[in-house]
């Protein structure tokens, strides 16, 4: 299935820290996840929480839990203000009373960030939320393949989103880094495209980022894939580069005409999921 997305507004608690626009700004806070916190101090860095969505896990009613620091610095990032390291906004036995008194009245709970694979402490984690009841959906970038691996074998996550942010060889200018990490990424597509868990693969396009040529090889790239979403860039006001802009309506129907071709999907039923599907670009 392919669809369009259309782009709102989430509520979040931030705790006000600036964000770094530098590629390698990430590189401290990567190594502190990689090796855990100081004694003393929690793995898990939460730093916001939807109490309640319908659109973010599909087919169920859900919450979702914001984690702090990413390895990438995607330019149009939505939660800019998430991607550094910062003191935890809610500690995880808040989180955790809060989630023991929805038992029975959510679904699942939705985990993405950030990228919440940076996190060493991220299988206990979600073995926990799991423990209470909840199915829990990942949102990725798809750079821990091992660690995406080990957590749905494990049977701790149960549906994935996985975002493809470019064509393969614009990975680097469209996620700020040296070499985009796509050895990585493509193990995890791989992963995905194997079955093991239900999953989609997502794009949010933005002027002079993406082109129809680029959407061509992101469709031969993924090819298989059951769910392909295409997300409207927007300016949530907490983007990590200012001036960036969406594609014109027609351009916007063009590209979502050709994926369709590419994935055999059909055109005609895409548009109840482009409304019940809207999300926020990552």
């Amino acid at each position: 299935m392919l669809c369009f997305r259309l782009d709102r507004t989430y509520i979040l608690w931030y705790n006000g820290d600036s964000h770094a626009t530098s590629p390698c700004s990430c590189q401290g806070h990567l190594q502190e996840l990689a090796l855990g916190r100081k004694e003393g101090t929690q793995k898990m860095e939460i730093r916001g929480l939807q109490k309640t969505t319908l659109l973010d896990f599909p087919g169920h009613v859900a919450c979702t839990v914001f984690t702090g620091g990413c390895n990438y610095r995607c330019p149009f990032c939505h939660n800019a203000s998430l991607l550094r390291a910062g003191k935890a906004d809610i500690t995880e036995e808040e989180l955790f009373s809060f989630l023991q008194k929805r038992r029975g009245i959510l679904d699942g709970v939705c985990i993405t960030g950030g990228e919440p694979l940076i996190h060493a402490d991220i299988e206990p984690f979600l073995s926990r939320i799991k423990d209470l009841g909840f199915l829990v959906k990942l949102d990725t970038n798809g750079t821990f393949p091992s660690r995406l691996r080990t957590l749905c074998e494990g049977g701790l996550v149960d549906y994935v989103a996985m975002d493809i942010k470019n064509a393969p060889e614009k990975y680097p200018l469209t996620t700020a880094t040296k070499d985009g990490m796509l050895g990585e990424i493509q193990k995890s597509v791989s992963f995905l495209l194997e079955g093991t868990v239900p999953f989609e693969f997502r794009t949010t396009l933005v002027k002079g980022f993406h082109t129809v040529e680029d959407m061509k090889k992101i469709g031969q790239w993924i090819k298989g894939a059951e769910r392909y979403f295409l997300q409207q860039f927007t300016d949530s006001g907490d983007v990590l580069t200012e001036g960036l802009s969406a594609f014109p309506r027609k351009r916007k129907r063009r590209c979502l005409t050709l994926s369709c071709l590419l994935f055999r999907a059909p055109l005609f039923g895409a548009f109840d999921w482009f409304i019940l599907t809207a999300q926020p670009n990552k």
